[in-house]
């Protein structure tokens, strides 16, 4: 019954190497005596063929229920019939014996080396009886193979022995490894667990920085994790400017650098969105500036990017100059996607969190916009219908003629006081939109300021851009519309104003509102905007409104020649990419 390990056995591919060995000796033997033919030597093909088939087997890696005890015995059987077949101890193949001892000794060392050179020794004995002229020969060849018995029993007992302390540092070595990608597995993980479990930046990036040390040197103690050498830094955009989000080994000074990223390491992992290793880190234009790099030889970088979402940098320097190979950033590669997906989640988290502030933030705007709306219009002319009343009721008992022109401007009041709701409740929620689409909510909407306000407005719309948006994309955009017009009739004086509505590129519609009043220096109101003072009011909800649509917003006004208002509306998000990336370029 035959078995597959895993691994070969040494000293199976001993005994072939000694077999082919003994049997070249003994062709040779054969060759120069003269006795090299078919019908003595077939033993020694034999032995060949048997070795043959040895050697496949430990090539497989399969060995019998009884392999070793096999091998002896077919080795004695063999080279005795061999040693038979050619004349005994007067024969050329006298030291044939040597096959078994061999063996015996690397399988069994001294014990099988002994037992098999004098059972061998027996039959050179009993060849040398019956055949009374090769007697002394006979024991002679018999002491000889004692000897070298007890000889090469020793040998293989020593040579056994180096083989299984050789074994035993293998082993140990091979656990070593294990139990350290283990614990570079055990690492990842929980680092994985801990970027998955929290959307928080500071924990996100302290996490990346600690697990990747422990990662790249597991055999450490917990104790001397603190001696570590290693220095780290994730340096993330804030404001156009790197800033160090988390360090190890930085000084204090260190922390509060802030970098560029136009120049040397910096600039070439930005640019080039990939991975890289770097030496001279004192030399660069920006690094040099960090002291704690100072004593490095040699580091690593990693681009914290994700399509042209460029978040950061994640730095690693060590002083031992062939610290990062490449079994090391193969990890850290690993490690810096999982820390990219994890920034990318808190920064998504954080923008959602802002966004519904910004969104509370539209809603009070819009309440106080409306409050101000009525407080203005219908409100004012309320009060004043109210008046006039009170004037008309006294009119009537003393001037009854003057009382019927009040009332006429009272009607007339209260039909214009109308309008002004109607068109009010129009554009807070324009049913017209739902039903008939953006183009006619538009037209409807230059109706109404024209029979409300007397302004003017040509709406100018391709139907096919038109068509392409979303039903959420057409409301935001009728409500950009609607301020930007607002915006317009309020503060510019204009006699037109213009909305066009037409697609630039593949994917991209542009929306503009043109007017031809008296404009407005863009950089004094755009200083205005972080303060939201009551000047940049139109340009804060105008911004707002663009990128709910994931547009980009462009004013070009100057005092004496108009404004127009563009908005760059991508309908993809290839095409949003693309757009973004352009402006950032």
């Amino acid at each position: 019954m035959m078995k597959r390990f895993d691994t070969p056995y040494m000293t199976d591919w001993f005994a072939i190497s000694l077999r082919w060995v003994m049997l070249v000796g003994l062709i040779v033997s054969l060759g120069l005596g003269g006795k090299l033919e078919l019908q003595s030597a077939w033993a020694l093909g034999l032995m060949i063929i048997w070795n043959l088939a040895m050697t496949a087997m430990a090539g497989l890696n399969l060995r019998t229920s009884y392999h070793r005890r096999l091998n002896i015995v077919v080795d004695m059987l063999l080279a005795g019939a061999f040693f038979w077949m050619q004349g005994g101890a007067r024969g050329p193949a006298f030291w044939a014996g040597l096959l078994p001892i061999l063996t015996g000794s690397i399988y069994f060392e001294v014990i099988g080396a002994v037992v098999t050179a004098l059972l061998f020794s027996g039959l050179v004995i009993y060849t040398g009886f019956l055949d009374n002229t090769s007697l002394a020969p006979s024991f002679i060849i018999a002491a000889i193979l004692s000897l070298l018995g007890i000889l090469f029993g020793f040998l293989g007992r020593r040579l056994m022995a180096h083989m299984r302390a050789n074994r035993s540092l293998w082993g140990d070595e091979e656990e070593r490894k294990r139990a350290i990608q283990n614990e570079r597995m055990r690492a990842i993980y929980e680092l994985t667990s801990t970027l998955s479990s929290t959307l928080s930046y500071k924990r996100v990036l302290d996490s990346a920085l600690d697990m990747s040390a422990a990662a790249l040197n597991p055999n450490l103690e917990p104790e001397q994790t603190t001696s570590d050498p290693l220095v780290g830094a994730v340096l993330l955009f804030n404001a156009g400017k790197l800033r160090v989000g988390s360090a190890r080994r930085f000084t204090n000074a260190d922390v509060r650098i802030t970098f560029d990223g136009s120049e040397g390491i910096l600039k070439k992992a930005i640019d080039d969105g990939e991975p890289f290793k770097f030496t001279d880190i004192g030399y660069d234009p920006e690094l040099g500036r960090v002291v704690a790099l100072r004593n490095c030889t040699g580091g690593y970088i990693f681009p914290l990017r994700s399509g042209f979402n460029v978040y950061g940098v994640l730095i690693f320097a060590h002083p031992e100059p062939g610290y990062f190979t490449t079994e090391r950033t193969n990890l850290l590669d690993i490690i810096g996607r999982q820390a990219v997906i994890a920034i990318q989640n808190a920064r998504l988290y954080q923008d959602l969190v802002e966004e519904k502030e910004r969104l509370a933030a539209v809603y009070e705007e819009a309440r106080k916009k409306l409050a101000r709306d009525l407080h203005d219009g219908p409100t004012q002319s309320v009060a004043a219908m109210a008046m006039r009343l009170n004037i008309s009721r006294r009119m009537l008992a003393k001037d009854p003629k003057n009382a019927n022109e009040e009332l006429v401007k009272l009607e007339e009041l209260a039909h214009r006081t109308t309008k002004e709701i109607r068109h009010m409740l129009f554009t807070l929620r324009p049913l017209i939109l739902e039903s008939q689409g953006l183009a006619a909510a538009i037209q409807s909407m230059a109706d109404k300021m024209l029979e409300t306000f007397s302004q003017r407005v040509v709406v100018e719309i391709d139907q096919n851009a038109a068509q392409q948006l979303e039903m959420g994309k057409q409301g935001v955009i009728f409500y950009i519309i609607e301020e930007a017009v607002n915006n317009a009739r309020k503060h510019a004086a204009a006699d037109t104003i213009t909305v066009r509505l037409r697609q630039v590129e593949p994917g991209v519609v542009l929306l503009e509102i043109a007017d031809n009043g008296k404009g407005f220096d863009v950089k004094a109101i755009t200083k205005n905007y972080e303060k939201r003072s009551s000047s940049s009011l139109g340009m804060v909800n105008l911004r707002e409104r663009a990128e709910l649509v994931n547009g980009l917003l462009n004013i070009e006004s100057q005092e004496g020649m108009g404004t127009n208002v563009q908005v760059y509306i991508p309908l993809t998000e290839e095409a949003a990419d693309r757009l973004h990336h352009a402006r950032r370029k």
